[in-house]
């Protein structure tokens, strides 16, 4: 299941559209952007798809992945403007250069994380550069081991060798994170071990704790720093049986955003030692990331953390119960050849696999949406391999409202849809 790469349809698989592309290419994880189009691929009906899903998902009576990214600017400004006046004064002057509000959502996340301190950054992608290469500086190797589906080898167009001059090592290609063996027979040296956690394009996988701790020491048992790139840590929480800041324990730094999972309009946070965090800061301000006034972001930011967080756990416990449930529709439609992976979610957020061409699956998904304004899968599918197709399902509020007996009969239709089962 290494190879996951993409020739299907645009698919949405963050809490912003996710363009397709081959696993380990030249592709951004920004919201929006499109990849190119693949030889011989029809990139018209890509764009007609993807347009009849984004209607069909505004339209949808039911959607079990629904996410507030999608809604309107209005939308989207009405919810801040609702929850603002809970979580922060807004009778304060507004921030200029990272003080006030952003000071505030910086002392909170580093509160909730147990670390000495924290930066808001623009992006993740700036935030895990600068860290690294602090790192670096600090180890004086800027070597960083890490997983070959890790976002910066798959999502960022080579920014650590690019930009950053650092030089990013495999430690493993296996949909799964690290073992504490291949960190120490590495046979080279490395000054950092980032650690994506969940790792999500293997399927939002985590290990066990123990498993964690132990590649954790295996690291510093070779004088090397460890770095969770934490981008949906604050979901992992039911997995490990353990809360935030205990986790978060475990690292030297750690990344975490504020949109993935929370729902904010953006931005990131670096928690970590304060003398490292203001080093941050300094190299944050060189790579252009001291915005002038970032309080609508860090507002939501704040909202996020209010309304998301505590209800990660409900929603990492109700996936669960869809993915069991998605597994039984299959299996009663006459679809075994069906897959959720990891069969136990990890996260709230898993994987759906099955035996069809994206395109196939995609139109059957939309149709569904359409006709009976219920929309199981809301997010586009990408190729897995020969005749497969992969989509990731992601239950938030809108999913918990879902029972067992919901999402079998909406599979039971859905498959009606597919060919050769009219």
């Amino acid at each position: 299941m290494t190879d996951t790469a993409g020739q299907g349809e645009e698919r949405v698989a963050d809490e912003g559209e996710q363009p397709l592309g081959e696993r380990g290419a030249e592709r951004s994880e920004e919201p929006g952007e499109k990849r190119p189009a693949e030889p011989g691929e029809d990139r018209s009906a890509q764009e007609r798809i993807r347009e009849r899903r984004r209607a069909a998902q505004r339209s949808a009576r039911r959607n079990l992945s629904r996410a507030g990214w999608g809604g309107t600017i209005g939308e989207r400004l009405a919810q801040l403007r609702d929850e603002a006046p809970q979580v922060y004064d807004l009778d304060e002057q507004a921030d200029i250069y990272g003080d006030g509000v952003v000071t505030a959502l910086e002392e909170r996340v580093a509160a909730l994380l147990g670390t000495e301190a924290a930066a808001f950054f623009p992006t993740g992608t700036m935030a895990q550069q600068i860290a690294l290469r602090c790192w670096a500086g600090r180890t004086g190797n800027p070597t960083v081991a890490l997983h070959a589906l890790a976002h910066p080898e798959v999502h960022e167009r080579h920014a650590f060798s690019q930009v950053s001059g650092l030089r990013p090592v495999t430690v493993t290609s296996e949909p799964r994170l690290p073992t504490a063996a291949e960190v120490r027979d590495l046979d080279e040296p490395f000054g950092a071990l980032m650690l994506e956690l969940p790792l999500r394009d293997a399927g939002f996988v985590l290990p066990t704790w123990e498993e964690l701790t132990e590649v954790v020491e295996a690291a510093r048992a070779r004088d090397a720093v460890v770095h969770f790139d934490g981008a949906r840590l604050w979901e992992a929480t039911v997995h490990f049986d353990r809360p935030v800041d205990e986790i978060a324990s475990l690292a030297d730094s750690v990344y975490v955003s504020f949109y993935k999972s929370l729902g904010g309009f953006g931005g990131a946070a670096l928690a970590g030692p304060k003398t490292l965090v203001e080093e941050a800061k300094t190299w944050r301000h060189r790579y252009g990331g001291m915005v002038f006034q970032q309080f609508p972001t860090a507002l939501s930011a704040l909202a996020g953390l209010e309304r998301e967080l505590p209800r990660l756990p409900d929603y990492v416990r109700h996936a669960r119960v869809v993915a069991a449930a998605l597994r039984e529709g299959f299996a009663e439609a006459g679809l075994p050849w069906a897959r959720v992976h990891p069969e136990t979610p990890h996260t709230h957020e898993f994987q759906v696999w099955l035996p069809y061409d994206p395109e196939v699956v995609a139109e059957a998904a939309v149709r569904q949406a359409e006709e009976t304004s219920v929309m199981l899968f809301a997010n586009g599918w990408d190729r897995g391999g020969p005749g497969l197709a992969v989509t990731e399902v992601t239950v938030r509020s809108a999913g918990l409202e879902w029972t067992a007996a919901d999402v079998r009969a909406a599979v039971m239709d859905f498959v009606s849809r597919l060919p050769g089962k009219e």
